[in-house]
């Protein structure tokens, strides 16, 4: 029954956040219009800037936004104890994540659509514009990195899932031509697609699993230069034809993933199956001696179900250039975020609980309750034998032993769930390209570098030192096996990057004479904490379990590639303080003082077509 309270208790939390602190931020302190002319209208091309219905761009929103960020973190953290991933997960969503989400959101729409970074050129300073799209551009690398290699692992370890992820993306292209240019409409479409994916499902476990050859070589390096192909095709196409679309069946498919799963959670408590206080620890005393300390390192595991600096990216760089309507952006900002962080408790509890209900180990032992925990976040492992795969892999098999409460196979449970992972990790990875293409050919502009101003070649930039990120060997030497070498380099940047983003939603409020106090407190603690972890990280040697002796960095105990990280942790640092310090000039003078507004476009013929109902 625990186990259920929990997961109920999180989700009221959350629907009171909505109707309370959503409404006060989007009423009062933003003051949302619904009579604003929004960037979707005011600059049309039907490629980026496309007027859509609120369910399509939240389903769009959502599925970019949560990627495999509020299950791998979770999933990573829980190992300190699930009080404190908890806690985490729903006082930041609330009180953080999501009130970045909104201003994000709301400051692009007031200015037709530009990035956070962008913006922050008028209401810091030019430098500071340069900067933010400079750390935009490294934490952009790293997502699709490590986006990138979770996809080709989960493809790896659970074959029948390889169908379904790939079978959306023909439908969504259907989709996208039948409702844009057929004027056709989605409900039947959807139904249609989403029967698709899981009948794809169901034939990727008992009928086609989709395995490599060895002949192939290792297939995670396979997958991970499939995966940035598709990502080149799917940023540099009309966001008609793919993104939208594949985001919106995607959306349903995830949804009714994630009702299979409360549906567990609630059978699987109701009939005492789980119990959360046996089955894993509440804080866990005993950690791997070589861990990470988990104040400050909790808020950097755990980013995207609390608070993720890469969601202003996708605020700012798609999601504003599609609502339709200024009053849209409370439902999709902050409770796109709200809906991240019940995934992300979802998480915890398959996790802990959903573990606690079996697991079978190599040698075909059956463990439940605190002992299958221990067998995937055994101490004695050592932080270095933590696998990226085994987190996701305690995700996967928790949550499919939730399915079995509510009478799935766990075969099928295992394809459902391996699939939730594969399919936010995909819709996040070709809108990280998209975005990262704006980066590169804004930072272009800047530096005068006209060849990278073109979209095919920003985009072919920005996948290739995706890959090449991607390829980083772990422990075993392998390339692509750095997954949790860069895990902390991930959250390090990006919550850094959440920190940048709040600062620049202070200014747009300092400037204007509003009350600044909810954005400035969760700004500090986004700037002091991923700093502080990121520091750690640099300056900080690990230690033999045994002996206590140092026997190399945190990061990694080959010193090249410590080396590698430890200079893109300077080089983000560098910037993160410059930035700072471009804030502190014009904080005292810019009270009250709006910034320079943008020029009046240019008079253009209008193209008498009605708003898509993509």
């Amino acid at each position: 029954m625990w186990t259920l309270f929990v997961a109920l208790a999180s989700f009221a939390g959350f629907i009171l956040a909505y109707h309370t602190y959503g409404r006060y931020l989007s009423k009062r302190l933003f003051q949302l219009d619904h009579d604003a002319l929004m960037p979707s209208e005011e600059l049309r091309d039907d490629v980026d800037f496309v007027p859509t219905r609120k369910s399509v761009i939240f389903g769009h929103h959502f599925t970019s936004i949560a990627g495999t960020g509020p299950i791998v973190g979770p999933a990573i953290a829980v190992f300190w104890g699930w009080l404190p991933a908890l806690l985490w997960v729903v006082f930041g969503s609330i009180l953080i994540g999501a009130v970045h989400d909104l201003g994000a959101l709301v400051i692009s729409l007031r200015n037709r659509g530009q990035t956070v970074g962008e913006v922050a050129g008028r209401l810091i300073s030019p430098r500071a514009r340069v900067l933010f799209l400079l750390i935009l551009f490294f934490a952009l690398t790293i997502v699709l990195a490590i986006f990138g290699l979770v996809i080709a692992v989960i493809f790896k370890i659970y074959p029948e899932s390889v169908l379904s992820v790939w079978l959306a993306m023909p439908v969504a292209i259907g989709i996208g031509f039948w409702v844009y240019k057929g004027h056709g409409g989605l409900l039947v479409p959807s139904i249609v697609a989403l029967f698709a994916l899981y009948a794809a499902v169901a034939i990727g476990v008992y009928y086609m699993p989709i395995t490599l050859p060895a002949s192939w070589g290792n297939p995670v390096i396979f997958w991970t230069i499939l995966l940035m192909v598709y990502c080149f095709f799917a940023s540099v196409l009309p966001v008609w034809v793919l993104l939208q679309p594949r985001d919106y069946i995607n959306s349903h498919q995830l949804v009714v993933a994630l009702i299979l799963l409360v549906a567990g959670v609630l059978f699987a408590g109701l009939g005492g199956q789980t119990n959360l206080f046996t089955d894993a620890p509440m804080i866990a005393q005993n950690v791997p001696k070589d861990a990470p300390p988990i104040w400050p390192f909790l808020f950097i595991t755990i980013a995207c179900g609390a608070c993720s600096g890469f969601h202003c990216l996708v605020s700012s760089g798609t999601t504003s250039k599609q609502i339709a309507n200024e009053t849209d952006a409370k439902y999709v900002g902050y409770g796109g975020m709200l809906l991240e962080g019940a995934l992300a408790v979802l998480v915890i509890l398959c996790c802990t609980s959903g573990l606690g209900m079996g697991v079978t180990t190599a040698d075909g032992q059956q463990l439940t309750g605190l002992a299958a925990w221990n067998s995937r976040y055994n101490p004695e492992l050592g932080w270095e034998g933590f696998s990226l795969a085994a987190k996701v892999g305690a995700f996967v098999d928790g949550g499919a032993n939730f399915l079995t409460a509510i009478g799935l196979p766990i075969a099928l449970g295992t394809g459902i769930v391996a699939v939730l992972v594969a399919c936010f990790a995909a819709t996040t990875l070709d809108t990280a390209t998209r975005l990262q293409r704006y980066v590169i050919q804004e930072l272009a502009t800047s530096l005068h570098m006209k060849p990278l101003e073109n979209k095919y070649l920003a985009t072919a930039l920005a996948v290739s030192l995706g890959f090449t990120v991607a390829m980083l060997p772990g422990p075993s030497g392998a390339y692509g096996t750095g997954g949790l070498i860069l895990w902390p380099l991930f959250g390090a940047t990006n919550q850094l990057l959440a920190g940048l983003a709040l600062m620049v939603t202070f200014f747009y409020l300092w400037r204007r004479g509003k009350r600044v106090l909810p954005i400035a407190i969760p700004m500090i603690l986004m700037m002091l904490m991923p700093a502080w972890a990121m520091l750690w990280q640099m300056f900080t040697t690990t230690k033999d379990v045994n002996t206590g002796e140092p026997v190399g960095w945190l990061w990694s105990s080959d010193p090249l590639q410590h080396y590698v990280l430890f200079g893109f942790g300077v080089v983000v640092m560098t910037m993160q303080i410059w930035m700072i310090i471009e804030g502190i000039i014009v904080w005292q003078k810019a009270r009250g003082v709006l910034e320079e507004q943008l020029p009046p476009l240019p008079a253009r013929e209008q193209k008498g077509i009605s708003p898509t109902t993509a």
